[in-house]
C-alpha cells in the first residue's frame, strides 16, 4: 500500500473534518498543525496546499477571526461527498444489480483525453471487458458520471447500464475483468497495518482517558490507506469473488476503527479553533 503523502493526508483531513457547515477554512497555521501531528512538516503542508489549489480543490478563504486559511472548492465537494457513499455506506452489492458499461471514443488529435478517460476510470474501480469497453458494478453510475462531467471527458463516453448474458460463467469473467490478486493484496496490506492498531484501542476499551491527538493520528491514518481501498476494489458481490476475499473483514476493521476514534479525534481538531 502507498506511503500517506502530504497531499494524500490534507485531503483526508478535510473528508473528515473539514466539512463543517457553511464550508468553513481551515486556518493555514491549522493545517500546519494538524498535519505535524501525523508527521508533516510545515513546508510539506504549505507545498501540498498549493498543488490542491492549482487543481482547483482548494479556494483561499478567511477564518472567521480573519486568519488566512483555505475551504473546499465545489468540485472538492461533490469529490468527497461521493467518495463517502463508497467510504462510510457502501451497499452490499447484488449480482442481480447489474452493471454500468462505459464505451468511449476519442479522436487521435485528442488521445491525450483517451489516457485522461483509461486512467480515471481505473481509478474509479472499473474493469476491462474490452478495448474500449470499461465495466463497474451499476453502483457505481452517479460517481462515474459527476466525474466525467466535471473532467469535461462526458461528451466522449457512452455510459448504459446492463445484466451480464453470457457466455462464460460471471466469476470467470470478473477474474478477467479485474486484478483480483492485486486488489486482495492491498486488502491484505490494510489489515497488516491496521489491526494491530484496532486491536491496541480495543485492549483500552474502559482503561481511562482516551488521547484525542492520539485518536485523531490513528485515524486520520487509517482513513488515509482505507480510502484509497473502495476505488481499487468497486465492491464486487460477494458470490463472484474468492472464498477467502479479505475486503469484508478490511472493511470491518476500518469501520471499527472509524466509530472509536473520529468523534475522539475531533477534539483535537477542534482544541486549535
Amino acid at each position: 500500500m502507498a506511503e500517506h503523502t502530504p497531499r494524500s493526508l490534507i485531503v483526508s483531513l478535510y473528508g473528515a473534518y473539514g466539512r463543517q457547515p457553511g464550508n468553513a477554512p481551515l486556518a493555514v497555521s491549522e493545517l500546519i498543525r494538524l498535519l505535524h501531528a501525523v508527521g508533516v512538516d510545515a513546508p510539506s503542508v504549505r507545498s501540498s496546499v498549493s498543488r490542491l489549489k492549482r487543481r482547483g480543490l482548494l479556494v483561499p478563504a478567511r477564518t472567521a477571526d480573519g486568519a488566512a486559511g483555505y475551504a473546499l472548492s465545489p468540485d472538492a465537494r461533490q469529490l468527497l461527498d461521493d467518495g463517502d457513499r463508497r467510504i462510510y455506506r457502501r451497499p452490499a452489492p447484488r449480482t442481480g444489480d447489474g452493471w454500468v458499461l462505459a464505451v468511449f471514443s476519442v479522436p487521435e488529435a485528442e488521445r491525450h483525453k483517451r489516457h485522461l478517460l483509461r486512467s480515471r476510470l481505473g481509478r474509479l474501480g472499473f474493469g476491462t471487458a474490452a478495448p474500449g469497453v470499461w465495466i463497474a458494478p451499476a453502483g457505481l453510475y452517479e460517481e462515474t458520471r459527476h466525474t466525467l462531467e466535471r473532467l469535461q471527458l462526458a461528451p466522449y463516453v457512452d455510459l448504459f447500464r446492463g445484466t451480464h448474458l453470457g457466455f462464460a460463467a460471471t466469476e470467470e469473467a470478473v477474474a478477467r475483468w479485474w486484478d483480483l490478486d492485486a486488489i486482495a493484496g492491498l486488502h491484505l496490506d490494510f489489515l497488516e497495518q491496521q489491526e494491530p492498531v484496532l486491536r491496541t484501542w480495543e485492549s483500552r476499551a474502559g482503561g481511562g482517558t482516551t488521547d484525542p491527538e492520539e485518536a485523531y493520528r490513528d485515524y486520520l491514518r487509517a482513513l488515509d490507506s482505507w480510502r484509497q481501498l473502495p476505488y481499487a476494489d468497486p465492491g464486487l458481490p460477494g458470490e463472484l469473488l474468492p472464498k477467502d476475499w479479505p475486503g469484508g473483514r478490511s472493511a470491518e476493521v476500518f469501520g471499527l476503527l472509524h466509530g472509536r476514534l473520529r468523534d475522539v479525534g475531533a477534539g483535537f481538531v477542534g482544541a486549535g479553533a
